[in-house]
């Protein structure tokens, strides 16, 4: 699952790991009362968010290179359906 092909799928993959092990963590620390509770029945929400805002920066430096390959699959897609569409119109011209 190295190749580039696959890019799209093991950044996402990874984020939603980085995250799942984000809120692991938050849990724990809310379950030894390191950090607060949520106010009455807000405690999942509150987990979430917080597993939330950790994991961003996380992956924004963790995942760079993933992320990089991604974008350049993105670009190479992007740029092949340019190709295909400006061959059809020129296909269309020539008629």
């Amino acid at each position: 699952m190295s190749s580039p092909q696959f890019a799209t799928l093991r950044y996402t993959a990874l984020r939603i790991g980085l995250f799942i092990a984000s809120f692991a963590v938050v849990w724990v620390l809310a379950y030894f009362r390191i950090i607060p509770l949520g106010i009455g029945s807000s405690n999942l929400p509150w987990l979430l968010l917080l597993a939330i805002v950790i994991s961003a920066p996380l992956s924004f430096v963790l995942l760079r290179r993933q992320r990089d390959a991604m974008s350049e699959q993105i670009v190479a897609k992007v740029d092949r359906q340019r190709e295909r569409l400006a061959a059809n119109r020129g296909q269309e011209d020539g008629v």
